[in-house]
């Protein structure tokens, strides 16, 4: 299942003929593929000590610093009418997730973005406060936010609340897919649109931060970005 398969399951949720509330079952049964790992074997010929020393120097002087990766569950949700929502969690059994952001992109708006094949989404910050500019990254409590390189306006850090919670329990026997949550389940009054896939996690360093949708057949490009970034130069002025 590609992207575009994707796709095929979430943009007809915006504009069904009629809404199909998704099922739900007593014995759900998932599956979650993970990503094959790949060993690399590195083989020497033998040298003198002063030159294997000399070598491996080289080598580790001269080797950049690989960024840190890990896989988690992300879901895009948002009301027909309002505000595109970005939950990160690490168990998708937890009601509890790690980030939660509020993003200032209509669901109309993105829908828009994903029928042309390609969204990347950067969520920026010019701390002018000393402690922002220290504490970890996600807990920056306002960004500024950009869509496909188009300002949008400002995204801002949330607390998971009752009805948040409420909507990450309806949705832990879906590992990857899109669906709509009917009109009046839990204390929402309109319909509910979700799409939940794995993401890669990718942390560059303290001031960046990013997650990539995995495409579930293994593609290697990767169409559905957010990124976290921070400037110091707001915190030098």
């Amino acid at each position: 299942m590609t992207i575009d398969t994707l796709r095929r399951f979430f943009l007809p949720c915006f504009f069904p003929s009629k809404p199909q509330p998704i099922p739900f079952s007593n014995n759900p049964t998932t599956t979650t593929k993970k990503r094959p790992s790949t060993t690399t074997t590195t083989t020497t010929r033998p040298s003198s000590p002063s030159s294997s020393t000399s070598s491996t120097a080289t080598t580790t002087s001269a080797a950049p610093p690989r960024p840190s990766k890990s896989m988690v569950i992300g879901t895009i949700f948002g009301n027909r009418r309002g505000h595109v929502w970005f939950c990160v969690q690490h168990d998708r059994l937890s009601p509890k997730p790690s980030l939660l952001l509020e993003l200032p992109l209509s669901t109309n708006h993105l829908v828009r973005e994903m029928r042309n094949g390609l969204v990347r989404i950067a969520l920026e910050c010019s701390p002018t406060r000393p402690d922002l500019a220290s504490c970890p990254l996600r807990s920056v409590p306002l960004w500024t936010a950009f869509c496909n390189g188009k300002k949008t306006g400002f995204a801002a850090r949330r607390r998971a609340g009752d009805s948040v919670r409420s909507i990450l329990r309806t949705m832990q026997c879906v590992s990857v897919g899109a669906g709509v949550i009917p009109s009046g389940f839990g204390s929402g009054s309109e319909e509910l649109m979700y799409m939940r896939a794995n993401f890669e996690h990718v942390v560059g360093n303290a001031d960046s931060e990013s997650f990539h949708l995995i495409n579930p057949d293994e593609c290697p490009g990767q169409e559905l970005s957010v990124f976290l970034l921070r400037s110091r130069l707001g915190a030098l002025r």
